[in-house]
């Protein structure tokens, strides 16, 4: 399966969540702030529509292609070398293809290309397919 996801890759990730603390209890509690329940709702939106009918269950070959808007200073087709760390974006996209069904579990990926450029059309370009051989 393959397809492009047309948009502006959230640059917040799954690192920033926040931590509190109850009052009541003393125990820390995990929460996303806005701005990341915003890029989960984007990614998930953009996902939706490409789920598979059953989800994966062997093991997986995932193709990440980030490709963020263009500019003055960095033109289309080159390397996007800042922030987010390529495998701080994964995590989120990873966490919500389990959540809508793409496979199992997230651990069954087991081999992984990933890449963040810049573009003249920005968006997240996935290839996911299960291995079929006996390893590499």
């Amino acid at each position: 399966m393959q397809f492009f996801m047309p948009m502006i890759p959230p640059t917040v990730t799954h690192q920033e969540k926040k931590t509190t603390v109850n009052k009541m209890t003393g125990k820390v509690i995990y929460y996303e702030p806005a701005q990341l329940k915003n890029a989960r709702a984007k990614l998930t939106a953009a996902l939706h529509p490409h789920r598979p009918a059953e989800p994966m269950d062997g093991a997986i070959y995932l193709q990440t292609a980030w490709v963020f808007p263009a500019d003055d200073k960095h033109p289309p087709k080159t390397w996007k070398t800042s922030k987010p760390d390529t495998d701080n974006l994964q995590k989120m996209l990873k966490d919500i293809m389990t959540e809508l069904g793409f496979w199992k579990d997230d651990a069954l990926v087991c081999c992984e290309h990933i890449s963040k450029t810049y573009g003249d059309v920005p968006g997240v370009m996935i290839e996911i397919h299960e291995i079929w051989s006996d390893g590499i």
